[in-house]
């Protein structure tokens, strides 16, 4: 089990790996080796996550979950394909580590009666100064 968070771990058989040979760097290597990885896992249809973390997933992940909820991530970051699907499954996990951080409550808040008198009183003192400012006449 791959341990998310101390309620969310979830089974390696729910994720897909493919290998495919990648760009950058690795010289002539690249020519014949596959690096990169494509780590697929099934979001929606993982009995791991809750169905309030699926939706806060969602637009975290973005363009990477597709709408079937799964989400694919790509790494060809480094030369070895061990440590591009390390970096795969760190920035999967990192994900719904973010996404099971349920959303601090707003409590809704009222300014006070001395903020709303300060503001209304720079609002007039500003609205006199420019006033003043007009078109200087010629008896001045």
């Amino acid at each position: 089990m791959i341990e998310i968070t101390d309620q969310i771990s979830i089974d390696p058989r729910e994720l897909h790996e493919t290998f495919m040979r990648a760009s950058g760097p690795g010289g002539q290597n690249v020519n014949k080796t596959d690096s990169a990885v494509q780590l697929r896992f099934d979001a929606r249809h993982s009995p791991a996550l809750s169905n309030a973390v699926f939706l806060r997933l969602k637009p975290l992940a973005g363009r990477r979950m597709t709408r079937d909820g799964v989400i694919v991530i790509s790494a060809n970051r480094h030369r070895t394909q061990e440590a591009n699907r390390r970096d795969a499954m760190d920035r999967l996990v990192a994900l719904i580590r973010e996404a099971a951080q349920p959303p601090k409550y707003r409590r809704p808040t009222k300014p006070s009666k001395g903020a709303k008198q300060r503001r209304l009183d720079s609002k007039r003192h500003q609205g006199i100064m420019k006033k003043d400012r007009g078109k200087v006449s010629r008896d001045d």
